[in-house]
Parts: C-alpha cells; structure tokens; sequence
C-alpha cells in the first residue's frame, strides 16, 4: 500500500491527450487498490508532510479514510474483492489530500528556507 507522488505530465502533441487519459484509465485500473474501494491519496507513502497534512484534513475526509483503509484491509485479508460496481473509477477518484499536502510543503520549505538565514 506504498505509492510515490507524482507529478502531473502533460503532452504537447497533438491527439496524446486521449491516447494518454486512456493510458492513466488503464493504469488505474491495473493498479488494483480501486477494487478494494480505496483512492489514490489513500496510497500515499506516511512519511512526515503526508502525517502533517492528515492531520490538517476535516473530520469528515479523514473518517472517510479510515473507513475505506480499514475496508480494504479486511477484504485483503479475506482474498476477496469489492463487486465491480462498487470500484473506485478513474473519473470519481479525486486528491482529497492534495491541497492540504501542498500547503504543508509549502511552509516546510518556507521553513527550512528561514532556517538557512
């Protein structure tokens, strides 16, 4: 349940962005945590920007979390999947965490740029 961040690409020719969003459908898919109910921020490696900014999500979001972390967890220890409607689908798969991650490492690096000084 590890996943690097990654930076968004874009393509600059013409027809690769339908090639290209066909590819990231089917890498999604591929992936397999979306059969398990889970989203892409629920993947991200925990390291100290990622713990800061759940910290920083609503209580809502990180319920949400919990509930579908704990899902997965006990269908994979059961060697079971979610029904196929029930999938996460590219398209309804969005980056809860992503401003509240940005901003943590924004002021991290304001931080460590004062501490230069």
């Amino acid at each position: 349940m590890i996943a690097a961040r990654a930076k968004p690409v874009s393509l600059n020719f013409a027809g690769g962005g339908r090639l290209f969003e066909r590819l990231c459908k089917w890498y999604y898919n591929a992936a397999g945590f979306n059969k398990y109910g889970l989203m892409r921020d629920d993947m991200l490696y925990e390291d100290d920007d990622v713990k800061e900014a759940l910290k920083r999500l609503p209580e809502h979001l990180y319920n949400e979390r919990v509930f579908r972390i704990k899902r997965a967890l006990d269908l994979s220890l059961k060697h079971q999947i979610l029904p196929k409607d029930q999938w996460v689908k590219y398209e309804e798969d969005h980056r809860y965490l992503e401003p509240y991650l940005k901003e943590v490492i924004r002021e991290r690096q304001e931080r460590e740029a004062w501490n230069k000084k």
